[in-house]
Parts: structure tokens; C-alpha cells; sequence
């Protein structure tokens, strides 16, 4: 199921605000079970963001075809990894 343009707001406006923390990633998968949720350090992840917020990058993934990529795709997309820039020195 593809992540629509009123699902883009939602999860752009819970991870952009600058308190945005990891309860808004936790809000986020409640919100939305249909898709895979993932939270890591930036630094676990290599590929260009797919969008940045002050605290977090957010990274699409593709697992349709049963191997999990990274995409830039948001109509491929069935998961994002938000990946937290706060722990970097």
C-alpha cells in the first residue's frame, strides 16, 4: 500500500517538529500498522535520505518482491527507517 500524500503530511509533521522524539516514532506506527516501522542511528545507514527533518532522516524501503531495499520510490514503499541524527559526534 503506497504511502499517500495525506500520510506524507501526517508523518512529516510529527518528525519535523523540534522536540520530535522517539515517541513520535512510536505514535507513528499506531497510526500507521501497515507499514514497516524501523528507528536506528543515521550512521547505520549510508544511502541519501529519501526526506531530513531537524533530528531525524527518513529512508524509504521496498519489500514487495521479498528482498528489503532501500527506495526513493514513495509508491514502492512498504516501510521507512527513521534514522536519528541526535547520537552523532
Amino acid at each position: 500500500m503506497p504511502i499517500g500524500s495525506d500520510d506524507w503530511k501526517e508523518i512529516e509533521l510529527a518528525l519535523s517538529g523540534d522536540t520530535a522524539g522517539a515517541s513520535a516514532v512510536a505514535r507513528l506506527r499506531k497510526k500507521f500498522p501497515q507499514l514497516s516501522w524501523t528507528r536506528c542511528d543515521a550512521s547505520d545507514v549510508g544511502e541519501t535520505p529519501y526526506r531530513s527533518f531537524p533530528r531525524f532522516d527518513v529512508h524509504l524501503v521496498d519489500a514487495f518482491d521479498h528482498c528489503v531495499r532501500i527506495t526513493t520510490m514513495p509508491e514502492q514503499a512498504t516501510g521507512l527507517i527513521v534514522a536519528d541524527r541526535t547520537a552523532r559526534s
